[in-house]
């Protein structure tokens, strides 16, 4: 696959809130294409993950 195909999966993933496949195929894309849209798309979906707290839910 290329790495734009890579993106578009892990798009597809986003969407239907599989965010560890999401992050799997970024990454891919990103190895095959350092300059992929991927990149912001990976960042972003790391910012995501970083602010959802789980001690909020497990007092």
């Amino acid at each position: 696959m290329t790495a734009e195909e890579y993106y578009r999966k892990g798009n597809e993933f986003r969407k239907q809130g599989n965010w560890q496949e999401a992050l799997n195929c970024y990454m891919e894309a990103i190895e095959l294409d350092p300059d992929s849209p991927a990149v912001e798309a990976k960042r972003m979906l790391d910012d995501i993950l970083a602010y959802y707290c789980k001690d909020m839910y497990n007092p």
